[in-house]
């Protein structure tokens, strides 16, 4: 595994955006599988930054990454410093007094894009896979 880590500042996302445009090319990765990756990685950068570590610059993000031995899965692991969340008691953002909300859907779209999603460490940590 490999890592890249930054600061809880929501201008880093274009850290997290070039990293994964790096790895497309990298892995060649194709279309779909990028913007699957592209987007679940930037909304779980974003959360940890917001959310997790409430845009406490001096409090980072981490991102592990590898892929398997059999060179099929890219593996993400997204880490801040806050204390977690309930990720199992969510709002619902299809429900229909949710659905003009602006906000709330980033855990929602991590699990309909990647392959796999785990959360650990109280919800400060998540896990996705994504076979390429």
């Amino acid at each position: 595994m490999k890592t890249i880590q930054f600061s809880s500042k929501p201008a880093n996302i274009s850290i997290v955006e070039k990293f994964i445009d790096d790895l497309r090319a990298e892995y060649n990765i194709g279309d779909d599988v990028y913007g699957n990756i592209l987007i679940s990685l930037t909304e779980a950068a974003n959360n940890a930054i917001i959310h997790g570590n409430k845009c406490d610059e001096s409090k980072n993000v981490s991102i592990d990454y590898g892929m398997d031995a059999r060179g099929k899965n890219l593996t993400f692991i997204v880490k801040d410093q806050g204390p977690g969340f309930d990720y199992g008691n969510l709002p619902d953002p299809t429900a229909p007094e949710n659905i003009e909300k602006t906000h709330g859907r980033g855990v929602f779209l991590m699990m309909q894009l990647a392959d796999m999603v785990v959360f650990s460490d109280r919800g400060s940590t998540v896990e996705m896979s994504f076979r390429i």
